[in-house]
């Protein structure tokens, strides 16, 4: 399978009362093990979408990856607009593919493992999207077929990306993880904590 990858980084921060792409775990940058985390688990491409200080994030992203790994966008509207609006603007910016994970920019924790299991999950189901679990609930990052893509772009009810997931609610599939980083963003300074408590016993547990 061809896949690539969106990371949706175009809010406010406005509950962490700090720039959150920008914030240090572990040595890098909170976006920088966002992207990682796709990378790692292979995939082509990963569109970032920008918006608030966008031209900052696009400066240091650019001076890490080579150019080929990364697309950026923006969205414009960011302080007006949902995730699903930004979600559009990354899928509207992908290269050909078979699918593709949708990733918020605040959870740098995910496993690799994480993304692979998604994938197999994807490759023997055939399913429209597949989304991790822990303990029966719905976890990012979903894989999202390349087959959804028209309705995405097309949907303009309510409900952002809940409401999309409904439509497919008979082709979607999941599979239980056990990856604590599927659970943590970092909305506020507590999240934030947890995050860099997290990844710290990540690092000495392999050690």
């Amino acid at each position: 399978m061809e896949i690539n990858g969106i990371i949706l980084v175009a809010g406010l921060s406005s509950r962490m009362g700090d720039f959150k792409p920008l914030l240090k775990l572990d040595g890098k940058t909170m976006i920088e093990h966002s992207v990682d985390s796709m990378l790692y688990s292979g995939v082509n491409q990963v569109i970032i979408v920008l918006g608030y200080r966008g031209e900052e994030v696009e400066v240091l992203l650019r001076s890490k990856y080579n150019k080929s790994q990364l697309v950026f966008t923006h969205n414009l509207k960011y302080s007006k607009t949902d995730m699903l609006a930004s979600a559009k603007i990354g899928i509207n910016a992908l290269n050909t593919c078979d699918a593709f994970y949708l990733l918020p920019g605040d959870m740098p924790a995910v496993d690799t493992k994480t993304f692979l299991k998604v994938k197999e999950t994807m490759v023997k189901s055939n399913a429209m999207v597949v989304f991790p679990t822990i303990d029966g609930h719905r976890k990012h990052p979903p894989l999202v077929s390349h087959r959804c893509i028209d309705y995405i772009l097309q949907f303009e009810g309510e409900g952002g990306l809940r409401e999309v997931w409904q439509f497919f609610k008979n082709k979607i599939e999941t599979v239980p993880v056990d990856d604590y980083g599927c659970m943590i963003d970092a909305d506020t300074k507590a999240d934030y904590e947890k995050l860099v408590n997290y990844m710290d016993s990540k690092r000495n547990y392999k050690v």
